[in-house]
């Protein structure tokens, strides 16, 4: 998969199955879909890695998506098919968290003090790597509602029209929402700096 773009790029996907996604439909409907669809994995995986925070799990929820998009395909009326497949990703995201959210329930509750994970910096990184791990680190800080704008806006490109009408929130609140996000990660990317820094001495 090619890399995404600059420093937010969380690292790679796996090649989707495209045997397990297609299964048994014609090859033309399945040419069809490639050609539409295809294009945007990079995209698709970018935006569930945000959401979700985790490389396994957003190949997992892509190769969901891509399932639903497939089943879904003979509905899709469109002239958009990126915005329609991130939707879909998207809704799978948020699907993953909540299923994910009922299993941890169960689990002893995450404390901030005790389970925070510690950013081990060795002295010879080079600048721009070091960079981009205290950058993803404060990202994946950030609730999923922020990550997901950020990474629509920013990542893909997309105008605040876009990002509310796939959201199905107000304009307004677009951008608010990224407003907001841009403070808690600027916030969140201090308390890396500090974390990394102390770690060093």
């Amino acid at each position: 998969m090619p890399e995404a773009i600059g420093i937010f790029a969380p690292g790679s996907i796996s090649v989707l199955n495209l045997a397990d996604v297609l299964g048994t439909t014609s090859s033309e409907h399945n040419s069809h879909f490639e050609e539409l669809f295809l294009p945007y994995l990079d995209a698709a995986y970018n935006l569930a890695y945000w959401i979700v925070g985790r490389d396994q799990d957003a190949q997992d929820i892509v190769q969901d998506a891509y399932v639903r998009a497939l089943k879904g395909f003979s509905r899709f009326r469109g002239n958009n098919p990126r915005a329609w497949l991130l939707t879909i990703v998207r809704n799978t995201a948020y699907s993953w968290i909540k299923k994910r959210n009922r299993v941890e329930e169960r689990i002893v509750p995450f404390e901030e003090e005790i389970h925070a994970a510690h950013l081990e910096v060795a002295a010879s990184e080079p600048y721009r790597e070091r960079e981009a791990q205290l950058i993803e680190q404060a990202l994946k800080r950030l609730p999923a509602e922020y990550r997901e704008t950020l990474a629509l806006f920013e990542l893909e490109g997309w105008s605040y029209k876009a990002i509310a009408a796939t959201l199905k929130i107000p304009l307004g609140t677009v951008m608010s929402r990224l407003s907001r996000a841009r403070r808690l990660l600027q916030q969140e990317l201090t308390r890396c700096v500090d974390i990394a820094i102390g770690d060093e001495h």
